[in-house]
């Protein structure tokens, strides 16, 4: 089970780049799927038509991490 439910990128919490699990992105034709905390930093994982493929890697930058207290 994954705990992270969102991560906030960037040193500014009102301007940083914000992902949520469950979100839709790149124009509503994925949903995040996972969001993994990796060797390298955090990554992001995507979904669509059942097929889940990594988006982004985050490294050597500010983030901001909330759980999800339901899976706990």
């Amino acid at each position: 089970m994954n705990y992270i439910r969102k991560i906030s990128v960037g040193s500014d919490y009102k301007n940083a780049m914000h992902y949520i699990v469950g979100q839709e992105v790149l124009g509503g034709s994925y949903l995040i799927d996972s969001i993994n905390f990796e060797e390298k930093g955090y990554s992001v994982w995507v979904k669509k038509n059942g097929e889940v493929v990594k988006w982004k890697e985050v490294t050597n930058t500010p983030v901001m991490v909330e759980y999800n207290l339901n899976a706990i």
